[in-house]
């Protein structure tokens, strides 16, 4: 069946000949983009409904962060940290005060903010905390997703992220994600931070109880804990605030972004908290060649400013009832549940209908590219550029394929 919706599989096949199998995407070969449509090699459009995993919040090739990374390619690129270049204090300040906190400490990748937070809350539990040498702990919740590194696995609970990748880092205890009392009993004298994602992204669009977040806040102001918030995938928009963290009224000590930072250009990544926080860290202690250089700071620059209007806040929030609208329309149809914030959802499908994988495959028959995760749920991330009417297309071509 996958054959005669693909139109390429020699393409298909040749891309992935000499590549790691670390990932398993659907047989489409796309050669370009524009807004919220994709172009495959034989010239077929596609609407994204993925934006890469929420790194594409502003559309593919927005015209002001081409512009601002056309123009600094044509100036410079990299010095490394070493040096401090012209882009650097307007990203850093700009940034700092879209978060609300003193300082910004740049990075590239997601995994590496995460582990650029744990780092500092460990330093952070000892210096100021007053933690005893190699005794910290931190409180994470079954269900996440922050990265893929060996720390980051070591307190995963998926199975297909963890298994043969030890031995596993300890200093991590797990707890069911949007149990207040579970986080309480684990919480500790050498609980150094609590990580959460606000709205768990990998795991299906999973919102916790209104209570939690909330809750998490007071727990942690309470025992001396830091509240780390991974608004890396639910971050800079998408959820109809600048952070997910703003549905519910709460500022964690320290963010963690990535993803949209970077604008779909370059990999662009930060964690944002004042001083008595970041400032534990010393000349030496971390770093990274490529984090917060040129290029980065003028895309990263770019994304700051365009949240900073409040567009995209407000598109996500009124497009997001639209969309969140029209899906609900549809359990009962095929659909058991739909969950999320803004332009983010996690269907549930009916499994004795199809998998997730296979609603995917239907869909891109039909021109809409989704991602599947974790059997019969499929997540919708479309961009914040998306219009009202692209909406009701990728919903009428959901029903068509949930109708069979």
């Amino acid at each position: 069946m996958i054959e005669d919706m693909l139109r390429t599989p020699a393409a298909v096949q040749d891309a992935e000949r000499h590549t790691a199998h670390n990932y398993h995407p659907l047989p489409v070969v796309i050669s370009a983009a524009e807004g919220a449509w994709l172009t495959d090699v034989d010239g077929r459009r596609y609407l994204d409904c993925l934006a890469g995993y929420s790194a594409l919040n502003f559309g593919h090739r927005h015209p002001a962060l081409i512009a601002a990374a056309h123009a600094q390619l044509d100036k410079l690129t990299l010095t490394s940290r070493a040096f401090i270049h012209d882009q650097f204090a307007d990203f850093c300040r700009e940034l700092a005060a879209l978060c609300g906190k003193e300082l910004v400490l740049p990075m590239n990748t997601g995994a590496e903010a995460v582990e650029t937070g744990i780092k500092v809350a460990r330093k952070w539990g000892y210096q100021v905390k007053g933690v005893p040498a190699d005794q910290a702990n931190i409180v994470v919740a079954e269900g996440n997703f922050h990265g893929r590194t060996t720390t980051i696995v070591s307190f995963s609970t998926d199975s297909d992220a963890r298994a043969d990748f030890g031995p596993y880092t300890p200093g991590f205890r797990i707890v069911p994600y949007g149990d207040l009392s579970a986080l309480a009993e684990a919480v500790d004298e050498h609980t150094v931070a609590v990580l959460l994602e606000p709205i768990q992204g990998e795991q299906g669009v999973v919102v916790p109880p209104a209570d939690y977040l909330p809750g998490v806040r007071r727990l942690c102001t309470e025992r001396n804990v830091l509240f780390i918030a991974d608004e890396i995938q639910s971050g800079l928009g998408r959820t109809g605030t600048t952070f997910a963290c703003d549905q519910d009224g709460v500022v964690p000590d320290m963010y963690l972004l990535g993803k949209a930072l970077g604008g779909g250009i370059v990999p662009v990544s930060a964690v944002a908290a004042d001083a008595d926080v970041l400032g534990v860290l010393k000349p030496g202690q971390h770093g990274s060649t490529f984090g917060g250089n040129p290029l980065a700071c003028a895309v990263a620059t770019e994304v700051v400013r365009l949240l900073a209007t409040g567009e995209f806040q407000r598109r996500s929030t009124e497009l997001g009832e639209r969309l969140h609208a029209g899906l609900r329309a549809l359990i009962g149809k095929g659909l058991v549940a739909v969950r999320g914030r803004g332009l983010w959802a996690g269907l549930d499908i009916d499994p004795a209908l199809m998998s997730g994988r296979d609603a995917c495959e239907r869909l891109m028959a039909r021109g809409v590219l989704a991602k599947d995760t974790h059997g019969s749920t499929i997540r919708l991330a479309p961009p914040l550029v998306i219009t009202a009417e692209e909406i009701d297309h990728a919903v009428a071509q959901l029903a068509a394929v949930l109708a069979g």
